[in-house]
């Protein structure tokens, strides 16, 4: 199974982007989306089954 983190980052001039992490490969995209589509493009063929998880940092409303 491949593991994928995706985290929140900010530029040298604080924008947003998101960096998709995997093993010893990674990208960067405006949305988390891209980040993970640049991303699995460097994985090349492999099958997936997936399972998504998304943690927020942030306290309830």
């Amino acid at each position: 199974m491949t593991t994928v983190a995706i985290l929140p980052t900010r530029d040298a001039s604080g924008e947003k982007s998101y960096r998709a992490i995997s093993g010893d490969k990674h990208s960067i995209g405006k949305t988390a989306g891209q980040a993970l589509d640049a991303l699995t493009a460097q994985l090349g063929e492999i099958e997936f089954s997936a399972i998504l998880v998304i943690q927020s940092f942030r306290p309830d409303v």
